[in-house]
């Protein structure tokens, strides 16, 4: 066991539970939250179902993980919804739903999380893009996962600066292609095992974004 903690969103299946499910193997205690998620029966795996747009929330995963484990080494948003229309099909409950997960919710428990960290001795924040964010795919119009996307990214960017005082690193996975859970996972571990890395985009697009 590596005594360490990780909060990850978006826990309960695909690239969070490929997260969840690594961290694991890494001997690191986890805390998994997501709107439906199924109970645990590892004593070192909390799950919690939350809804992660409410301030609340954030308290309520923070609390449970210093309770529980006493303190948090790295959060991980990965929690995203997607809503693919043409721009002008956008209503406003689709605009409150992406924007309340991606980046309320982002705000909310990243700055908890944070506060924790500064207090207490450094720590990590990983924030998982949308694939469709970055590379616009006109098949697939996702202005909204655009907006968040640019919001998060610019979001990694500034913290990183901001709490690189406090050793706090912040960085964030972009994977600009429909890659393996595989993939994504093995990026995230690699920026939890590199202390020097901070304010980093990886890109997980097998060349695709080469040059751009």
């Amino acid at each position: 066991m590596t005594g360490k903690v990780a909060i990850i969103t978006g826990g309960s299946r695909g690239i969070g539970a490929g997260l969840v499910a690594g961290y694991r193997g890494e001997g690191w205690r986890v805390v998994a939250s997501a709107d439906a998620i199924t109970p645990s029966q590892d004593a070192d795996l909390v799950t919690l179902a939350a809804d992660i747009t409410e301030r609340a929330t954030a308290e309520r995963i923070v609390d449970t993980a210093l309770r529980r484990f006493g303190r948090i080494d790295t959060l991980v948003n990965n929690a995203d919804v997607l809503i693919s229309k043409p721009f002008t099909d956008y209503t406003a409950a689709d605009y409150a739903a992406v924007v309340g997960v991606n980046l309320t919710g982002f705000f909310w428990l990243t700055q908890r999380a944070v506060d924790e960290m500064a207090q207490r001795y450094g720590g990590h924040v990983v924030n998982i893009l949308a694939a469709i964010g970055e590379v616009a795919d006109p098949g697939t119009p996702a202005v909204l996962a655009a907006l968040t996307n640019g919001g998060l990214t610019a979001a990694t960017r500034s913290l990183a600066i901001e709490y690189d005082p406090y050793s706090i690193r912040v960085n964030a996975i972009s994977p600009t292609r429909a890659g393996q859970v595989s993939e994504i996972v093995e990026g995230v571990l690699i920026l939890e095992s590199s202390p020097g890395i901070t304010g980093k985009i990886l890109r997980i697009d097998a060349g695709l974004t080469t040059g751009r």
